[in-house]
């Protein structure tokens, strides 16, 4: 296939996303596992350690998911006993998810994961900053380009 080629799976960005997103996965699983967690169930733990105490909706935005993907997650850290959900006194519809002692504890153990992952991926602090700081521009320009109503110019 000619190295020009628009259509050439390698040009895809997505393609490179998609493997990159599999593979960086995968090296997190045996660091995590010695925890108890999935990849998923990491960044719940990483977004109720950053603010605990967050409803329902609120952990699904942190995370950019749904609440109906993100409650299976709560649900099962509910049943090893590192979170809590409970009935909004406010609003009986809205689900607060707390840390509870273990989930507290267990933050001491993940502070180490953030520099086994900068050994095993084998990159330096600098280069990471920069994938990140890459990938959040991406995925912000990603959210705006699939907006159906971008912000205009001209009031219509």
């Amino acid at each position: 296939m000619d190295a020009d080629d628009p259509l050439s799976l390698e040009h895809q960005v997505c393609f490179a996303l998609a493997v990159a997103s599999r593979a960086v996965v995968a090296a997190y699983r045996p660091v995590l596992e010695p925890l108890g967690l999935s990849h998923p169930q990491y960044l719940v733990m990483l977004a109720l350690w950053e603010r605990d105490g967050q409803s329902l909706k609120e952990l699904s935005a942190a995370l950019h998911l749904e609440p109906a993907t993100t409650s299976p997650l709560v649900k099962r850290l509910e049943a090893v006993g590192l979170v809590a959900r409970e009935r909004s006194p406010h609003d009986e519809r809205a689900l607060t998810i707390s840390l509870t002692s273990g989930g507290r504890a267990l933050r001491a153990r993940a502070v180490d994961v953030p520099g086994t992952m900068l050994e095993r991926l084998g990159m330096s602090t600098g280069e990471l900053t920069e994938a990140n700081a890459f990938l959040h521009r991406l995925i912000s320009s990603a959210h705006r380009a699939s907006d159906p109503f971008p912000s205009r110019s001209t009031p219509a």
